[in-house]
């Protein structure tokens, strides 16, 4: 495995992360644990989950990822070999089931935080993430903003103050964001030194051959501040493992699932993908090894979140570590990317 320091921190993370939304679902708790004894024996030790989880979140399933994450750590004592980063959902995503309000006022940060550290079994999170902005916003699937109604009131201020006070509790170390655009980012850094306030450590937005959205605007923020990306959905739902090529359409994959993940199945993205495939071919790479070593070897990369729902990708995405292109394979890349920029933002 290689390690890379949490931006700011001297806590080491692992370049690749255990992505867990499928336990509860997809997964069964046994599954789930056999998947993070086995990521831990190959040095993944970042594990990424969300209050929401698992996916698609709806009110039978709320919590159980954290809850069987919980359970693990209580039979295997692991808690402390493992960087924890967990997330508190926004409004605007029809989750009202989950409390009262799904908002960052004080009192929704502190029981959302409360009630996931009693699901994690632990008494302190690594890395603590808003999910998605308060405010409305391009996110999940649309790349240009749109100016609309929005009651919103800007309290990036507000929030980083309660966040610094559950690290002055104990109960957070660091700070995040996720699916969040440049001038969120910096609005919060911007106070951040303004009030002497905690800084976001990582961002955590989706990043693949199909969805290089982040290197407009997001990733020259985070070289010059210091903001490290945590990047999700590297394999685009499973279609950059190369699962659908040649006419394959296997019934459980997430895509078929979840069709509301639709931007992971368009004519486009099938398109570049075939064509990713041919180059993974021609330098003897396999689709998912040219996929998640394009991801991991970018210079704003702090960890890149692998999800599976079998042991056998599991490892195959882990052992993805080993590999590097070189700038051969790059240049052919960005030919294929030119014709078919961002397919599935």
């Amino acid at each position: 495995m290689k390690y890379s320091n949490l931006p700011n921190t001297t806590t080491k993370i692992s370049k690749i992360a255990l992505g867990t939304m499928t336990f509860g679902q997809q997964n069964t708790e046994a599954e789930g644990h056999a998947q993070m004894d086995c990521a831990l024996e190959n040095g993944v030790n970042l594990f990424d989950t969300a209050e929401m989880y698992s996916v698609p979140a709806k009110k039978e399933t709320y919590g159980s990822t954290e809850k069987i994450i919980g359970t693990w750590f209580k039979k295997t004592g692991n808690r402390e070999k493992v960087i924890l980063a967990t997330k508190i959902a926004g409004p605007n995503r029809n989750l009202n089931y989950m409390r009262e309000e799904n908002d960052f006022s004080p009192e929704s940060l502190t029981y959302a935080l409360d009630q996931s550290l009693k699901r994690l079994q632990t008494d302190y999170i690594d890395l603590y993430q808003l999910h998605w902005p308060e405010r409305k916003s391009n996110m999940f699937g649309v790349l240009g903003f749109k100016v609309q109604e929005d009651p919103w009131e800007d309290n990036f201020q507000s929030v980083l103050e309660c966040l610094q006070g559950f690290i002055r509790q104990g109960k957070i170390r660091n700070i995040g964001v996720s699916n969040e655009t440049p001038w969120g980012l910096m609005r919060f850094l911007e106070e951040s030194k303004k009030h002497n306030l905690p800084k976001m450590a990582t961002i955590q937005n989706p990043y693949s051959l199909v969805n290089r959205s982040f290197e407009v605007g997001i990733s020259e923020v985070c070289h010059r501040e210091n903001v490290g990306l945590l990047a999700y959905s590297p394999l685009a739902f499973g279609v950059l493992s190369g699962k659908f090529l040649n006419g394959a359409n296997p019934p459980n994959a997430r895509i078929n699932l979840f069709p509301q993940f639709a931007r992971y199945n368009s004519e486009n993205t099938r398109e570049a993908t075939r064509r990713y495939n041919e180059i993974a071919n021609d330098f003897g790479l396999t689709l998912t090894e040219l996929s998640l070593a394009f991801v991991t070897q970018q210079p704003f990369l702090s960890s890149t979140i692998i999800g599976a729902t079998t042991m056998e990708q599991l490892k195959e995405n882990i052992n993805t570590i080993k590999v590097t292109l070189n700038e051969n394979v790059l240049e052919e890349i960005e030919k294929i990317h030119n014709i078919f920029p961002n397919p599935a933002p």
